[in-house]
């Protein structure tokens, strides 16, 4: 079984930053690409970042130039450097992977982490 524990989250001050980890477990062929969403209250989960397993990126207009996702691909680690933050970016955010379980498996699974609150305030 995949599993996908994220950890960093917590309080922070408008304007400061905080680092968020995922780590990937259990029976993982390849990881095609890993991610991050956030949902806020009574909104639609959203895609903040991601990154294929080559290295390129994508990022949310919202968070570009503020944010920056990366990886471990030995640790099948993705993290997230969260700096300026603003009271918007208060979601839980979820790390999100899509990969392989053997070689036989010709299409990608996804799974999701447990979630981890960040809550920017004053």
């Amino acid at each position: 079984q995949v599993q996908l524990v994220e950890s960093g989250g917590g309080l922070v001050q408008p304007g400061g930053s905080q680092r968020l980890s995922c780590a990937a477990s259990g029976s993982i062929f390849s990881i095609n690409a890993m991610g991050w969403y956030r949902q806020a209250p009574g909104k639609q989960r959203e895609l903040v970042a991601a990154i294929a397993s080559g290295g390129s990126t994508n990022y949310a207009d919202s968070v570009k130039g503020r944010f920056t996702i990366s990886r471990d691909n030995a640790k099948n680690t993705v993290y997230l450097q969260m700096n300026s933050l603003k009271y918007e970016d208060t979601a839980v955010y979820y790390c999100n992977a899509r990969l392989r379980t053997t070689r036989y498996q010709s299409y990608d699974n996804t799974y999701w982490g447990q979630g981890t609150q960040v809550t920017v305030s004053s």
